[in-house]
């Protein structure tokens, strides 16, 4: 796809985005099966996905981590949002590797320590590309990238989020707020 052919397939969101603001706001959802053992089936909309325990939790390392699909999600995300950008500036970008890791201390997570977090320390996010850009066109992409890409910009800790148990006796479990 040329940058003509992006900016005219979404010239008429952008205009509508900006005349109608609710017209924006999308609820994006995902279901998940509880299953044997520990896992969890979640569909993807192309495949379903087993989730399980990570091995360094007791884990059979058979079914995904969801720690693991975090980061793929983050490199989904960060490869679609880059290709759009590069392409819309007109930043030739012929190929490459989007590269997501992310540092976990199980003691969290496993309550044996309660001084240990639960979650992502830290996550890296590499881009090795194939390109005839210059420094300044890629400086820019990846500056851009890293401003519209969806997943990147969600801090999950900080993010306003409902738990629910949606039974018979529907109730509020906890709610966290910013």
């Amino acid at each position: 796809m040329q940058a003509e052919e992006l900016r005219a397939l979404q010239a008429p969101l952008k205009q509508r985005y900006r005349d109608q603001a609710q017209a924006a706001m999308i609820t994006l959802s995902a279901h998940g099966n509880l299953d044997e053992g520990f896992t969890c089936s979640v569909e993807t909309g192309k495949a379903l996905v087993h989730a399980g325990l990570h091995p360094a939790t007791g884990g059979d390392g058979v079914a995904a981590c969801s720690g693991d699909m975090l980061l793929q999600a983050l490199v989904a995300c960060a490869g679609v949002t880059l290709r759009a950008v590069a392409t819309a500036l007109g930043v030739p970008v012929h190929g490459g590797t989007v590269t997501a890791e992310g540092d976990l201390d199980f003691r969290g997570t496993l309550g044996v320590n309660r001084e240990a977090p639960v979650g992502f320390a830290d996550i890296r996010l590499r881009f090795d590309l194939e390109t005839d850009a210059t420094p300044e066109q890629l400086e820019q992409v990846l500056k851009l990238t890293e401003r519209y890409c969806v997943v990147y910009q969600t801090d999950l800790a900080q993010c306003a989020a409902r738990v629910r148990h949606t039974g018979e006796n529907s109730r509020v479990v906890a709610t966290r707020n910013t």
